[in-house]
């Protein structure tokens, strides 16, 4: 069936930045097969998007869906702080707890225009069960486009890292979990909803040994790489002290750089490092919210803009950034960005193309999504920039970036309906609510 979305503003987030003030875009099997100006005028389906601006879905570039269940614990704390205090909580998540949070997290994605999300998952409680299984199900249930990853840590405490041993494995069963997911759930075919990706957590949490296997093996299967890197002061002063390298040379020497890379937060990147990244085509997650949380730092969006360092929009887990909304990280990256570089920072139209076609060429899909042009996946966020809090902003795009989120009238992934006037349409979220609670009742009992 060809369906039209007729009379709405369209930012297509093309490489020229077509817009047109009304408009139309056309959806046939799940594709893209027509955007212009004024009103279509062939055989098609007609949904009145007037008052709408029509926008690529929103792209998820760095998420724990786990970690909805841990919210507002070590609120005032540093990264390092916060870990401690929540890795002995985590440490007791089971796949019933996961995917209750994950299906909370994805639908509350979901609400705020999000098409595809990411997902680093790295805690494997030696008690077992599969906790990544429960992501993947909740991602099928509210109909996102998902890229989870097999995340790992093999450096307990005993060894010189921060994580409890309780939740580090050994490098070969991270090694032949990491190629079992992949056999199970990748799929690399075009249109795809579901790709794996490899996901070591941090410097002060691997060995070495395990990042130069893990990248070996992930080129070898054919996925993508990703860790957080450059988040904090801190681990700036682990990696010298440790490696006697920055993060990014130590990235450079464990073979971490290339444009199957793409990292969490880069908040403490220096001139030349944003420089090697570009080079590389290694992308960065921007987690503005979860970076001013933290207290971490304002990470150098400008200069990676400026270098054309891929660069996408991150949400982070929920113990860091409570709201969990990602349409928010527009308005959020903008400023953060201001605060730093002053009003030309970062536009409306930066942070928008940050947050779409920014976030697909992070996880080496813009071809297929990012942006609204023929031939590309129907992945579409229609908002109503016509009510009493948007309407008297002139510019649609303003209007989505610079006040609050406007309300959702329409989401389609792969052409499909998830959300209609703010409603999710594939899943209860009073039910999953109620799950949530008691995910994180059972969680609470582990709170120090």
């Amino acid at each position: 069936m060809v369906t039209v979305y007729d009379g709405c503003a369209v930012a297509t987030v093309d490489a020229s930045g077509t817009e047109y003030s009304s408009g139309h875009v056309v959806v046939s099997d799940g594709v893209i097969t027509a955007v212009g100006p004024g009103p279509f005028t062939g055989d098609a389906e007609r949904v009145d998007a007037s008052g709408c601006l029509a926008t690529p879905g929103l792209v998820n570039t760095h998420h724990h869906l786990y970690q909805w269940a841990t919210r507002a614990v070590s609120v005032d704390d540093g990264l390092f702080e916060w870990l401690k205090t929540l890795y002995p909580i985590w440490a007791g998540i089971t796949p019933e707890i996961v995917g209750a949070a994950a299906r909370a997290g994805l639908a509350r994605l979901a609400l705020t225009g999000c098409t595809t999300s990411t997902d680093h998952h790295y805690v494997f409680p030696r008690s077992g069960g599969d906790v990544l299984g429960a992501t993947i199900s909740a991602a099928s249930t509210v109909g996102l486009r998902f890229h989870p990853t097999r995340g790992s840590m093999d450096l307990g405490v005993a060894d010189g890292g921060l994580p409890p041993d309780s939740v580090v494995q050994d490098l070969d069963t991270i090694l032949e979990s990491v190629a079992s997911a992949v056999s199970q759930w990748h799929d690399p075919s075009p249109g795809s909803m579901l790709r794996i990706a490899a996901a070591p957590c941090s410097p002060f949490s691997v060995t070495q040994d395990l990042m130069r296997q893990s990248a070996a093996q992930a080129r070898e299967l054919g996925i993508r790489l990703h860790t957080h890197l450059a988040e904090t002061h801190d681990e700036d002063d682990y990696c010298r002290e440790k490696f006697g390298r920055t993060p990014v040379e130590y990235l450079s020497d464990v073979g971490w750089l290339g444009p199957d890379v793409w990292l969490a937060h880069g908040v403490h990147l220096s001139d030349a490092d944003v420089t090697t990244l570009a080079a590389a085509g290694t992308g960065v997650a921007h987690c503005p919210s979860s970076n001013a949380r933290l207290g971490s730092g304002i990470a150098p969006v400008a200069a990676l803009v400026r270098a054309d360092a891929p660069l996408g929009l991150g949400v982070d887990g929920a113990a860091s950034q409570e709201n969990g909304g990602l349409a928010d990280e527009l308005r959020q990256a903008l400023f953060a960005a201001r605060l730093r570089y002053g009003p030309s920072g970062l536009t409306a139209r930066d942070a928008l193309r940050i947050a779409t076609i920014g976030g697909a060429r992070c996880l080496g899909r813009q071809d297929e999504i990012g942006s609204l042009e023929v031939g590309k996946r129907a992945d579409i966020a229609l908002w109503r920039v016509d009510g009493p809090f948007h309407a008297d902003i002139v510019d649609p795009v303003d209007a989505l970036v610079y006040a609050s989120p406007p309300p959702l009238a329409r989401l389609l992934v792969e052409g499909r309906t998830i959300v209609v006037d703010g409603v999710l349409q594939t899943l209860d979220v009073e039910a999953a609510g109620h799950d949530l609670r008691t995910a994180a009742r059972a969680l609470a009992t582990v709170l120090p």
